[in-house]
């Protein structure tokens, strides 16, 4: 018995050490904020698990949390080094006002209402059928917005909007039209 536990042991010893767990790499936030992969809560819940890895939040604007990565991100010819996390959009913050620029880079229409986000000037394209992962409860769409709250910045969000807050502002916004 003592042989086997001592051989047990020396096995023990010579196994090599098991690998430290490695720090999950940094999802692709850019990809993200154009709907790749489309808006899910759970896709929002590692991402924002991510943010919370590189830095501190600043909830202090835009209704929700901003988080300053320590080093920029581009892609097609659009730099951010701020990420955001509102509602249920998940978004990037591009240096610039180019809204129209993201609208022709990602093919974005101009949006009917200003009160998402209550942009002056806002574009928008709701991902196909087959890319929507919630249908039955609402619409996933790219949206780009920038607006004097943004201070020279343009939001690049992928946004959920349920079907009930679709349909509330759509009833408002007859009423306003009134």
């Amino acid at each position: 018995m003592s042989i086997r536990l001592t051989t047990l042991a020396a096995l023990a010893l010579l196994a090599p050490a098991p690998a430290a767990a490695e720090e999950p790499a940094a999802p692709d936030f850019f990809a993200a904020a154009i709907c790749q992969p489309p808006y899910s809560f759970g896709n929002a819940r590692t991402l924002y698990e991510a943010a919370e890895r590189l830095a501190k939040p600043d909830t202090s604007r835009l209704g929700g949390a901003v988080y300053h990565l320590p080093a920029p991100i581009a892609r097609d010819g659009f730099t951010t080094q701020d990420i955001l996390f509102a509602g249920s959009a998940f978004g990037v913050l591009i240096e610039g006002e180019v809204a129209a620029k993201l609208a022709e880079t990602y093919h974005l229409a101009p949006e009917s209402s200003h009160l998402f986000g209550a942009s002056s000037l806002g574009f928008t394209r709701a991902l196909p059928d087959a890319d929507q992962p919630m249908k039955d409860m609402g619409l996933v769409s790219i949206v780009a917005r920038q607006g004097p709250g943004l201070k020279g910045r343009t939001m690049l969000a992928c946004e959920f909007v349920s079907n009930d807050d679709r349909e509330r502002l759509e009833m408002f916004e007859k009423e306003q039209g009134k």
